[in-house]
């Protein structure tokens, strides 16, 4: 499977509860910081959800 880098780039202060767990589940939490997962449908969920907060990028 391909591999997805994850920024995230606006803050989770005032966001609802379940998009900042979400962040959390996805190892976010600070601004630009920077994740790789494994692009599955759960990853791809996850990304869905938040997509306003973050930037992502596919790694080869």
């Amino acid at each position: 499977m391909a591999k997805v880098q994850i920024q995230q780039t606006r803050s989770i202060i005032k966001r609802p509860y379940t998009q900042q767990l979400t962040m959390q589940a996805l190892g976010l939490g600070k601004m630009n910081k920077t994740v790789i997962h494994e692009n599955t449908p759960q990853i791809a969920g996850m990304i869905r959800k938040v997509n306003h907060l973050i930037t992502v990028k596919e790694v080869k």
